[in-house]
């Protein structure tokens, strides 16, 4: 069980404008389902701000992808999860990041950023397209 953080002024924007747009459950799921994501086995459930994510993930991957895809919502400051299996890592973008310095951090060696890249697919659709807040899941040997 963990609980992630989140920037909530920060990600996509998946609800009705303005500031009091409420985050919703449905609108989750639908963004998981757009997303290619495989949420089965999974509740979802939203109070305030914060996302709940239990049950059983099809696989470690996708659990900590469907955490990573919830999170990165406009509107969502954190992600407590109660799914069986190990604990994620995670790395919240800078301001100047880029998957090549991450890599360098995270996984000793800047060359390496494509595995950064593909497993947050299809959260990430180019290399250079992360965002301050933006939270990215390091993959694991």
């Amino acid at each position: 069980m963990g609980l992630w953080s989140f920037v909530k002024g920060a990600g996509k924007k998946v609800f009705g404008g303005g500031d009091d747009a409420e985050v919703s459950g449905a609108a989750l799921q639908d963004e998981l389902k757009e997303l290619g994501l495989d949420a089965e086995g999974l509740d979802i459930t939203v109070e305030g701000d914060k996302v709940k994510v239990s049950g059983k993930a099809v696989s470690q991957e996708m659990k900590e992808k469907v955490i990573l895809a919830v999170g990165n919502v406009e509107g969502v400051a954190a992600v407590e999860e109660n799914v069986e299996g190990g604990d994620p890592t995670f790395h919240t973008v800078e301001k100047g990041d880029t998957l090549w310095a991450i890599s360098a951090k995270a996984l000793g060696n800047g060359a390496r950023y494509e595995e950064i890249f593909e497993a947050n697919k299809p959260m990430l659709s180019h290399p250079d397209k992360i965002y301050p807040g933006q939270v990215l899941r390091i993959p694991t040997a």
